[in-house]
């Protein structure tokens, strides 16, 4: 029997999206600049999430103001832990450099991304991390078939 209506869409939709997982240690800054540049350029074609191994609790106050130069709230997300993301499989999991300290997690497609955690850095050398996760993403997105909105 073929299903009609909202419920189909919706179906349909979620059966199309893309389940991407960006992981790091805290949660609090590589992967959730990610999961908001995947967000804003996937749209409704991703299903982007992030979580850490070790969550912090709470996104870095300077993530936020860094992604907000480009017009991206992280206001709205929240730091958790991989528990919090369910056992659902996901397209790809992309890790961000944080090593043995990110268990691996079952995926169609696993990338690390060596990246340096922005935490300590300089204001500068922060939005340097920001534009590399900006520019991965978008390649990401690219790789997955989704065309990214700018």
């Amino acid at each position: 029997m073929l299903r009609s209506g909202r419920g189909a869409e919706r179906t349909l939709r979620l059966s199309t999206m893309k389940r991407v997982l960006f992981v790091c240690v805290e949660n609090s800054n590589r992967s959730q600049m990610a999961e908001g540049f995947a967000r804003a350029r996937g749209g409704t074609r991703v299903d982007a999430q992030s979580a850490g191994s070790q969550p912090s609790g709470v996104i870095n106050p300077r993530a936020i103001a860094f992604m907000a130069e480009r017009d991206i709230d992280l206001r709205t997300q929240h730091s958790k832990s991989l528990q919090d993301v369910g056992d659902a499989a996901f397209d790809a999991v992309i890790t961000m450099g944080c090593g043995d300290a990110c268990p691996w997690i079952p995926a169609k497609r696993r990338d690390d991304w060596a990246l340096p955690d922005p935490k300590h850095l300089s204001d500068e050398d922060f939005r340097c991390v920001r534009d590399e996760i900006e520019q991965r993403v978008t390649a990401l997105l690219r790789d997955l078939g989704i065309e990214a909105r700018t």
